[in-house]
């Protein structure tokens, strides 16, 4: 009696458990995610950002980790935002459900999933605007504001600079001199997310086409379309060239464009121009925005059709951190934060400097390179030493980026050869203890 008692106990909290594809309110996310965290308390995190939202209501985010709450150098940080828009849901029930999925799989020993969270730190965001959540004109937040446009203008300063003939287009917040619109608190409290976290790879998730985009918008130089690629080449027919355009009345509307046609991947300024592009211009981060489909609000009896849609798409883009090389930059005993990365392209005749740098980050002196396979001369500068340059080839198939370190000499000290000893930023590593973000 009593083992029978034991079972029927065990599979109510079965079942209890189970995910369900539903709208989930205000109310019940936090407890969602909560859920996950009881269940995986090892691997996960959930925290919210430094302010709610206009009506008071925590951004909250889970983070997968194998040491949650603690950035580890060579292990890159990637986030996921959506229900930026509050009638665009699916992005939002799309976090819910990968966070379930995550745990649920790292429990079954999933390979794949394990490797990715102990090698990684996923931040998932299932609303960055809780206001205007669910109604069907709820797009702004309780202001009446798009959050989407409320970020600075930061493009304007990169064409400022090219206009000057000023080779300079990262980390550009420094270079601020005047806000524009004032910002929301949902604005801000991301604003202060991604600065202080090395984040490495984001996606923003909206509605209203099939399609990735990739950055940065307003662009006159472009960007490489593979990072996008491998969302779309991964999602069920977003790459697919004989789907529907959105709102076509048949496959041969020519009213409406099939994004599957480039490969389910455009630039933004080649669609739609939008001023920001707050991850790529001020930090180390490639940001994608993803448009989910061609109905921004999809139905509940929709969600779960649009999570085996959008699964393995969502898994492959977070390996994407993966991809280019990494490393740290030291002298003889200490790490160096915002050293400075740059890259020149010389696997063809010509060599192509990339025109966006990276920076280390404390207090490892860690960075990360997204490159796609070829060979690059990798330069490594810090003020007061001698700059250090590498030649690496990343390969094809990548699992994990190559690793990559650098020792800098100070100018005008006492040279000693064990800077040249290509370990001793790991040995650095080993004697480091964790750091909280």
């Amino acid at each position: 009696m009593v083992s029978y008692l034991v079972l029927c106990l065990a599979l109510t909290i079965a079942a209890s458990s189970a995910f369900e594809w539903k709208h989930h309110n205000n109310e019940e996310l936090p407890l969602l995610l909560e859920e996950v965290h009881q269940k995986c308390p090892s691997i996960t995190r959930v925290y919210t950002l430094s302010e709610p939202s206009v009506r008071g209501v925590p951004l909250y985010v889970i983070e997968f980790a194998e040491t949650p709450g603690f950035h580890q150098p060579y292990k890159p940080e990637v986030k996921y935002v959506a229900n930026i828009h509050g009638n665009e849901v699916l992005g939002r029930e799309l976090l819910l459900g990968l966070a379930d999925y995550l745990c649920e799989q790292y429990l079954k020993n999933d390979r794949n999933i394990r490797n990715l969270i102990e090698g990684s730190r996923i931040h998932l965001l299932p609303s960055m605007n809780p206001d205007g959540l669910h109604y069907l004109i709820g797009r702004n937040n309780n202001h009446s504001v798009d959050l989407n446009r409320n970020f600075p203008d930061l493009d304007a300063i990169t064409f400022e600079y090219e206009r000057q003939g000023i080779n300079h287009n990262n980390h550009l917040l420094k270079d601020l001199t005047r806000l524009g619109e004032p910002l929301e608190p949902e604005t801000r409290a991301l604003m202060r997310w991604i600065m202080s976290i090395p984040f490495v790879l984001s996606a923003a998730m909206h509605g209203g086409d099939l399609v990735a985009n990739y950055p940065y918008d307003e662009s006159r130089s472009g960007a490489p379309v593979e990072i996008a690629l491998a969302y779309a080449s991964n999602h069920a027919d977003m790459s697919s060239t004989t789907r529907r355009g959105c709102n076509a009345i048949s496959p041969e509307d020519s009213m409406t464009y099939n994004f599957g046609k480039q490969g389910g991947v455009t630039n933004g300024a080649a669609w739609y121009s939008l001023k920001g592009d707050f991850n790529y211009l001020a930090t180390n981060a490639f940001e994608i925005t993803l448009e989910l489909g061609c109905d921004k609000y999809t139905y509940a009896n929709e969600l779960e059709t649009e999570w085996e849609r959008n699964k393995a798409a969502l898994i492959a883009y977070l390996w994407q951190a993966h991809i280019g090389i990494k490393g740290t930059v030291c002298d003889e005993a200490n790490y160096l934060e915002n050293a400075i990365i740059s890259v020149v392209n010389i696997t063809g005749n010509v060599p192509r400097p990339i025109r966006h740098d990276v920076t280390t980050a404390g207090p490892f002196g860690d960075f990360y390179r997204l490159l796609t396979p070829g060979h690059y001369e990798v330069t490594a500068k810090f003020p007061g030493y001698f700059s250090s340059s590498r030649v690496v080839t990343v390969p094809y198939h990548q699992t994990s980026a190559v690793v990559i370190n650098f020792k800098l000499e100070k100018i005008g000290g006492t040279y000693n050869a064990g800077l040249r000893d290509e370990n001793l930023c790991v040995k650095v590593t080993s004697m480091t203890l964790r750091t909280h973000i």
